[in-house]
């Protein structure tokens, strides 16, 4: 049995982005190949002490205070220290910058990895001021795991790192998005066109919402938005402004309904335009239901999950032109859909699964442990 502790900002059930999401599929995947996996995070909900979430356990800190969404807690250091003495490996999910902090205040001499989701974008003043300290970080832990060779490649910070870099892509669990026979929602169902694009996530600024809204105006092709986020209003008010009858915004959906979504659609279209898009989990969703997929190239794992007249079509970002134009060579070309959709399921059979990503660190794990 390998004690590992992972460490990050936020988890289940406060939230569940797409680092939290990786962190689930770890702690839960591993525990059938002899993990004991730890799950260490901060709360401005509820603290608590170690917490049983379905096979792994999960310990939260207070957050006292958030300064450029980076959450800092007093209590995490000593509870951090005390986790950390009895891990065999500790895993920290960057970024973070308050964990850099508490790599080296603890003083622990473990075994270390950092997944590396994404290089920090937005914060560009704070960044100045916190690169001396994550370089530092950076340097001082054993493995760096990146998740696709584009990223490795386009990131500044990671080509410092590539002699302690590896490779493992993000991988999802089918399981998880099995559909039930049975299971319908009329609600949802009968607001449905007969073949429409599909777009799920958080509605952001980096997502390429405009460009999207701009690629469908004055034109018959059926879009189905699912999500919330802070440019909801401002989404609904372009759609209600261009009067978009081709348009329909879900908000919020459940797994169930998000799962009959994928299974209904035609197409993935996935515009994110800006490097904060470091993978993208709706493009495996996609893929696993074997649809075809449409991403930018922006130099991040979209487009080492969706290969450019292999699995879909890959554009230019911030390009409504280019965007309406694949959008439409895939409607108009059902079997050429078909196949991209096709190689899209091969695609993320070999690659992708999370049997595959929970194998990878499960050999990481005890290849430091020798």
């Amino acid at each position: 049995m390998i004690n590992v502790l992972h460490f990050y900002k936020v988890y289940y059930p406060d939230s569940y982005g797409g680092v939290e999401q990786v962190i689930y599929q770890l702690s839960e995947g591993c525990s059938e190949l002899g993990i004991n996996s730890v799950v260490h995070t901060l709360s401005k909900i509820r603290a608590h002490s170690a917490e049983k979430y379905e096979s792994h356990w999960v310990v939260k800190s207070k957050a006292n205070i958030e300064i450029a969404s980076t959450p800092f807690s007093l209590s995490a250091i000593s509870e951090f220290k005390k986790l950390a003495e009895s891990a065999d490996i500790i895993h920290y999910h960057f970024p973070y910058p308050y964990m850099d902090m508490l790599h080296f205040i603890s003083g622990i001499n473990k075994p270390t990895v950092v997944t590396y989701h994404s290089d920090i974008l937005k914060q560009k003043y704070w960044l100045k001021l916190y690169r001396p300290l994550m370089m530092r970080f950076l340097d001082s832990v054993d493995v760096i795991v990146a998740t696709s060779p584009n990223y490795v490649k386009s990131s500044e910070v990671l080509n410092s790192f590539k002699s302690k870099t590896k490779i493992i892509p993000i991988g999802i669990e089918p399981e998880n998005y099995r559909l039930s026979k049975s299971y319908s929602d009329k609600t949802i169902e009968d607001k449905l066109p007969e073949r429409f694009f599909l777009f799920i996530g958080a509605l952001r600024y980096y997502k390429g919402l405009d460009t999207l809204i701009e690629a469908v105006t004055d034109t018959d092709l059926p879009l189905v938005i699912v999500g919330t986020g802070p440019l909801e209003n401002e989404i609904r008010q372009k759609i209600k402004a261009k009067n978009l009858k081709n348009v329909l915004m879900m908000g919020a959906v459940d797994n169930n309904d998000k799962n009959l979504l994928l299974n209904k659609c035609y197409a993935i279209v996935f515009p994110s335009h800006l490097r904060t898009e470091a993978f993208g989990i709706t493009l495996l969703e996609g893929a696993l239901f074997g649809k075809p997929l449409i991403s930018c190239e922006i130099g991040t794992g979209t487009t080492y999950v969706n290969i450019h007249d292999e699995t879909g079509l890959v554009i230019p970002p911030v390009n409504s032109e280019a965007l309406a134009s694949a959008m439409k060579s895939l409607f108009e070309n059902p079997d050429k859909a078909q196949e991209y959709g096709r190689n899209a399921r091969k695609r993320f059979d070999a690659l992708f699964t999370a049997k595959e990503m929970n194998n990878a660190y499960f050999e990481l794990y005890k290849s430091l442990m020798l």
